[in-house]
Formats: C-alpha cells, structure tokens, sequence
C-alpha cells in the first residue's frame, strides 16, 4: 500500500534524483570550457548524448539487468523480467522508496559515469563513434558493474563484502579506467606534449563544477535512500572533502610552478567530491577533511602520469576520477566508522580485513572496465570509427576556431598593445586577412 512508503525518504530521494542529472549538463560546461573554442559545441553534445540513449537503453533492459532477479546465484548480472519496468508499479517498493524511482536514480548514475569518460577523448572522437560507444559501453561495462557493487546480490557486494557508498568503484574508477582505455585506442593529439590544452573559458568551468558540486549532494545524499543520519553525514563530508581538496592541490600546484590558477582549485574541488564518493556516509567529518586534502595533493600529481605513461587523456579523467575513486576506497578501508556498513577501517579497529576487500573491489573493477572498454573502443574504431581524420577537431569546428582566433587578432591590432594606437595600414591588412579567411569554401562546395 502506498502508506508503506517513507514520504520524507521518497520526497528526499526525488530532489536527489533531479539534483544528479542536473550534474550531466554540469559536467558539459566543466569539460566545454576547458576545451579549445572549435570543440565546445562537440562537448556539449558528447555529454548531452548519454542523458537520451542511456535513459532509453536503461528503461529497456539495463535496470532489469543491473538490479533485477540475480541469474543463477553467482552475483554477476540480473535477469529481463523487469525489462521496459515490467512488473514494476506504483506500490512496488525498494525498501521505503517507489522502486520506480529508484531506478530513476541509478539511471542518473549511468548518464553521469558514461559522460564523464569523454572527457578522456576530447576533441578527436567522431560524434558517430561516441554514440555507438556509448551504448554498448552501458550495457556491458556499466549495468555488470552495477549489478556487482550496487544489488545485494552482486558479488562484490555480498560475497566479497567491499564498502562503496555511493559508487567510488562503479561510477569513479570505472570511469577513469575506461577513459585510459579509450584514450589509448584514440590515439595521441598531434600537440601532446608540446601544447597543453589552454581553457578557452574559465567561467564557463566554474558554472559547470557549480552545478557538479549542486549535484554531488544529491549524489552522495540520495545513495543513503532511508537512512536520515547517513544522509546528513555524507552532506556534511562531501562539503568538507571538496573545500579541503582544493587547499591541497593548491599546495602542490605551489610547489610545482609557485602558482595557484582558478583551474587549479576547480580540478581540486572535484577530487575532493571524487574521494567521498565511496565514503560519504561512513567516516567522520574530520576524516573527510584528512581524505580529500591527501586526494587533492596526490591527483595534482596523477594528472601528469598521462606524459610518462604516453597515453593522451585529454581532461585528466584518468587522474581525478581514476585516482580519486581508487584513493578514496582504500581511505575508506582505513577510516571507516561501521556506523552504515557494519564493516569497520583499520583506524577503527577492524584490522585490515576491509583494507584487503576495498582493494579486492578496486583491483576487479578497474580490470573489468579497462579489458572491456578497450576491446569495445577497438570494435567501434575499426566499424564506424572512433578517432576523427587527423586526430583533431573536424574541418567545420576547426575553421569556426579558426575565425575566432582571426577575430580576436583583429580586436588586438585596433586596439593596440602600447601607448600609441597602432597604425591604420595594419588594422586594414588585419581585416583583409580575416575578410579572406572567413570567405573561404567549406569541403562542401
């Protein structure tokens, strides 16, 4: 009967609900002003791509898949009987919740996780490739996994006995594995190493790690579905974690190059937010402040293993959310309280029994999603193609950057960089040189 249901836990888990996919147009801006001016429209699209097909792959098949009926006992995937929300009604409940909207709520996980892999192929990924990758990577990487971590009956979840809040294995290190996959089947960009990417627009960066921290309380909150207390607490320490981050890559980013750089504290906010994941509702407050300080300092660094590793991963996905999830599950082997989980950290006298599971967890999925993602990356390079011709941008982007560029030469020359304006015969050889740029043919004529 519909008075089973927790009104206040149902009521919490809609705003959550909403709260996580707004981080899908978060994380559009995030990556679309960290990209050069030609490749902000392909971002956008990228990320905004996973919210239509993976919604529809999901209410088809990868919510009976990931959280239906486990299929013979071993904890590896669920079965089709709730295909198209089969069976699934309005007094259908997961624990006080509608199952409905739960499901609507871990959908939102899978949108989040695949879009945030593009990050890692940015700017030379065909528009087609990503699409096709997309769906097959949710349904053979992301609803295993899922199943795995997120169902009681997964095996990781019931056999092996490893901690993970709110997805620091499924959503975090899956993602970051697979985008060292599929950065490594994409191939490099022509200026690795020698050009790092500049961002074209640093507020556009802030608007959107605004609206991934907006959406991270949803996040972590949502995941705790009936528990109060827990909610709170991840609040509490998803806040604490994010603002401790940025002081810590900031302490790094000090140490390297004596500066501090707006970017620098918006990539060490999501590290913070990345560590806590997995641990929101179960350390204390202080610990999440020592965690995302210690994941700050070291994703700073992890960033650059891309350069020695050789593998072109064009946003850091790699190093934030690779790092970031895989750091924040061993902490959480450390410093779990038990409240939640039952399982307690070393620091809380549970020896080093959780240490050995989280690790257990971290080693399997980063393995599973790696084989998996390179092999699918490899079939879609070599069907519908994966890498864009010349490794970069395509002729259309890159000519619309192209003119941008011109412009912004031309606003410097009538402007004028000393004291003196600069002369009129080289503002009109300026505008000439652009009137003749921008009077180029596309291919297409």
């Amino acid at each position: 009967m519909t008075s089973d249901f927790g009104t206040g836990n149902t009521a919490w888990l809609m705003v959550a609900t909403a709260m996580v996919l707004l981080m899908a147009p978060g994380l559009a801006f995030f990556y679309g002003g960290m990209v050069k001016t030609g490749q902000v429209i392909a971002m956008l699209k990228m990320c905004f791509g996973c919210v239509a097909f993976v919604t529809v792959i999901w209410f088809a098949i990868g919510y009976s898949l990931a959280f239906g009926p486990d299929v013979g006992g071993a904890g590896v995937i669920g079965d089709l009987s709730h295909s198209f929300m089969i069976g699934i009604g309005l007094t259908t409940r997961t624990g006080s919740v509608p199952t409905i909207l739960f499901a609507l709520f871990h959908m939102m996980f899978a949108i989040v996780t695949v879009a945030l892999i593009s990050g890692s192929v940015a700017g030379r990924a065909t528009m087609r490739g990503w699409m096709v990758f997309v769906c097959f990577w949710t349904l053979l990487v992301y609803v295993p996994m899922a199943h795995w971590v997120f169902d009681p009956d997964g095996w990781i979840h019931k056999q092996v006995g490893a901690v993970d809040f709110s997805g620091g294995t499924v959503v975090e290190l899956g993602s970051g594995a697979a985008g060292l996959a599929l950065a490594a089947v994409a191939g490099k960009r022509e200026d690795f190493e020698r050009q790092p990417i500049r961002p074209h627009n640093l507020p556009l960066v802030v608007i959107g790690l605004s609206l991934l921290w907006f959406g991270w309380f949803g996040f972590n909150t949502g995941s705790s579905l009936e528990v109060p207390g827990g909610a709170a607490m991840a609040l509490v320490n998803t806040q604490m974690a994010a603002g401790a981050a940025m002081i810590g890559w900031a302490v790094t980013s000090w140490w390297r190059k004596r500066e501090v750089g707006l970017l620098d504290m918006c990539m060490g906010a999501v590290t913070g937010m990345v560590a806590m994941t997995p641990a929101a509702g179960d350390v204390t407050p202080t610990w999440a402040v020592i965690i995302g300080f210690l994941t700050g300092l070291t994703c700073a660094v992890a960033v650059s293993w891309k350069y020695r590793l050789g593998v072109d991963d064009t946003l850091d996905v790699v190093g934030i959310h690779g790092w970031g999830g895989l750091f924040g599950m061993v902490m959480l082997g450390l410093a779990g309280t038990g409240v939640l989980s039952g399982h307690k950290g070393l620091f809380s006298g549970g020896g080093w029994s959780l240490v050995g599971r989280q690790l257990t967890a971290v080693v399997a999925i980063g393995l599973f999603s790696f084989v998996m993602t390179s092999l699918i990356g490899k079939v879609v390079d070599l069907t519908v193609g994966l890498r864009l011709p010349g490794g970069t941008i395509d002729e259309e982007q890159a000519y619309e950057g192209d003119v941008s560029e011109q412009l912004a030469g031309l606003a410097d020359s009538i402007r004028g960089t000393g004291e003196e304006p600069t002369e009129a015969g080289a503002v009109l050889a300026r505008l000439r040189e652009v009137i003749a740029h921008g009077s180029k043919p596309s291919s297409g004529t």
